[in-house]
């Protein structure tokens, strides 16, 4: 499998130049060059196959034989090491769980299979990689966890200087090792600006720079898995199912539509966002005006100009009329989604956290249109990472999960920094 740069269709490199480079040379994120989408027997027999065998099934075209199939199948049963339930909430609607793997939060997935892809990569050489990211929230914690101790890979994590909650902080702080935490003075999009920039100088070429943010395939591709988790349990219904992603660098969602062109019959997809409605105001308005990020209490998705739409317009041959069938996006406030949090307790006991609850209120909007459908929103983290939120709006202490335990007794360390020469001086 080939895979170009959105922003020139004839440079073409393979799956692990793609996994390794993360950015291509002109800044473009990599596509695959062709989507083949699965027979119907797929679909009418998913109910039989185990997870780790939807997974072989979806993500193999994309790899090719770049890595053998026992080999693949080893790398997706240690990243699916934990469960993907479908939690009913309330009638024909379901929260999907992506929070219990070892850092709590969807991220584990890619994170662990783009590790693991990088780490047979590097299996017969001593040449290192230095994976450079750019944390919200979660997806440090979630890289650090799934980087920890693989050979050849040094791992340096930019983040937002309190704008991160305590957990998440901790979870990419503590480690050690290979793991390096840069604490930015600043919001996301200065540590994801910094990011880009350092793939692009020449002067740190030496260091074989990748990313483990969305923007990387073997990041972003296997959050197809749960989608197809998610429809395996909700398939019995036999009703249309609308999925509502709570969405920042719109990775999930972005994983969702190639999921449907794979043929996943998922009928409509709600990008749900918070104060950061850069997709909703282009959905209303028709220009795509990216705004400096705010911060808000559903941290992980403030971000101003979410790298992966560019892959959904890319999906949808930059057909607006084609892309607005199968698509629709709305933005909440933070009063909209600690009322909701509180609303969702009291009526049914489910603890949300932020981000979930601002997914319930896109699938709720888009449900009033869609009356006889099912729907299914992304519960992207375990509610305890966002414990000063979440305990004081339900007036009620969370129990601390044992992932959670293990980092909150352990040292910071970080290393602060305010502008890209700063960055540049660390990597050298």
């Amino acid at each position: 499998m080939n895979y170009y740069s959105l922003n020139n269709k004839n440079h073409k490199v393979t799956f692990q130049e793609a996994v390794i480079k993360g950015l291509a040379p002109d800044r473009g994120l990599y596509f695959p060059e062709t989507i083949t989408p699965l027979p119907d027997s797929f679909f009418q027999n998913i109910e039989t196959l185990s997870n780790e065998e939807i997974a072989f099934e979806t993500i193999k075209q994309f790899i090719g034989d770049e890595i053998p199939e026992t080999e693949l199948k080893k790398i997706i049963s240690e990243t699916l090491c934990f469960d993907f339930p479908c939690i009913p909430v309330e009638d024909n609607v379901f929260s999907l769980e992506l929070f219990h793997g070892p850092t709590m939060a969807f991220k584990d997935v890619g994170a662990r299979f783009m590790s693991r892809c990088l780490g047979y990569f590097n299996r017969n050489t001593d040449k290192k990689v230095t994976v450079l990211v750019a944390t919200s929230g979660d997806t440090g914690g979630a890289v650090a966890s799934g980087f920890l101790s693989v050979k050849g890979v040094e791992v340096v994590i930019l983040y937002p200087s309190g704008k991160v909650s305590d957990i998440q902080e901790r979870q990419l702080t503590t480690l050690g090792q290979n793991i390096k935490a840069l604490e930015v003075d600043g919001v996301f999009d200065d540590c994801q600006d910094m990011v880009k920039k350092a793939f692009l100088d020449e002067s740190l070429t030496h260091k074989n720079l990748t990313s483990a943010n969305s923007i990387n395939i073997a990041r972003w591709l296997p959050q197809m898995f749960y989608i197809f988790f998610a429809y395996k349990q909700l398939k019995q219904y036999n009703k249309s199912i609308v999925l509502s992603c709570p969405s920042g660098n719109f990775g999930n969602i972005c994983a969702g539509i190639m999921a449907k062109h794979l043929g996943l019959p998922i009928s409509r997809f709600v990008a749900s966002t918070n104060a950061n409605d850069t997709v909703p105001r282009f959905l209303e308005k028709g220009n795509y005006e990216p705004k400096p990020s705010v911060a808000t209490i559903s941290n992980a998705m403030d971000v101003g100009n979410p790298s992966n739409f560019i892959r959904i317009q890319e999906l949808y041959n930059n057909d607006l009329t084609e892309f607005e069938k199968d698509f629709s996006s709305y933005s909440f406030s933070d009063a909209e989604t600690e009322i909701t949090i509180k609303d969702i307790y009291s009526r049914t006991k489910y603890i949300a956290e932020p981000h979930g609850t601002v997914g319930y209120l896109g699938l709720k909007k888009e449900m009033q249109k869609q009356p006889n459908s099912i729907g299914v929103f992304l519960e992207t983290a375990h509610p305890i990472k966002f414990l000063d939120i979440v305990e004081p709006l339900l007036d009620s202490q969370l129990p601390i999960p044992k992932q959670i335990e293990s980092v909150l007794n352990k040292e910071k360390v970080s290393i602060k920094i305010k502008t890209y020469e700063e960055l540049k001086d660390f990597l050298h």
